[in-house]
């Protein structure tokens, strides 16, 4: 199994109690400096990270289910980090999303399905979400379908990716229109982008008050 860093993740114990958020499990905030800003969002109590990298200008993390691993997992939430992105003229949040998509669509031509949640803001951010999946896939232990909501949003200096994928039984097409997509977006509500203030220390308070 890769080694997990910890050195980033951080976990304020804030407890969301909303009515969206009712039935599901609790969730706690996580703020995590990944390049030039404090990546914030909820993170389901029922996921535990198990690997982190930092490669180059390339950022990455996986959470999975307790008891699940990199390797064999029903769900994971992917934080990413691209650093220096948002100087690209040509770059967007929607152009971003489409690179991924891209990738995902030449593991599946046959079975490829997207679904367009549309151009947002996150705070002050502009962002970018769909749900993109494989209704075959033959990456993992099994032959398999993966559907994942994608989120890209233009941070000041560098992009960044959240992405809470499932993995089931393979089909003819991945399941991109199901309501659970919202649901998971409501769960890791509020997402948001903080600056990093020299000297500050977790748990990033001037980060915990702004959410």
């Amino acid at each position: 199994m890769r080694a997990l860093t910890k050195a980033t993740l951080l976990f304020a114990s804030l407890a969301l109690a909303s009515m969206a958020q009712a039935q599901s499990p609790p969730s706690f905030r996580v703020i995590s400096p990944i390049f030039g800003q404090l990546v914030t969002f909820a993170m389901p109590s029922d996921f535990v990270a198990v690997f982190e990298n930092t490669k180059g200008g390339h950022y990455i993390r996986e959470a999975v289910l307790k008891g699940e691993t990199p390797e064999r997992w029903t769900q994971m939430i992917t934080v990413t980090g691209e650093k220096g992105m948002s100087s690209n003229p040509k770059a967007s949040p929607e152009t971003f999303a489409s690179t991924i998509t891209g990738g995902f669509q030449s593991a599946c031509p046959d079975s490829f399905a997207a679904k367009s949640l549309g151009a947002t803001t996150l705070g002050r951010f502009e962002a970018f979400i769909a749900v993109i999946g494989c209704g075959q896939v033959d990456s993992g232990p099994t032959r398999h379908s993966e559907t994942a909501l994608l989120i890209t949003v233009k941070g000041a200096t560098d992009y960044y990716t959240i992405q809470w994928a499932e993995r089931g039984p393979e089909s003819d097409a991945p399941s991109v229109n199901d309501e659970r997509w919202q649901e998971r977006l409501r769960a890791l509500s509020p997402i948001d982008l903080c600056p990093i203030i020299p000297g500050e220390a977790a748990p990033y308070p001037s980060c915990v008050t702004k959410s």
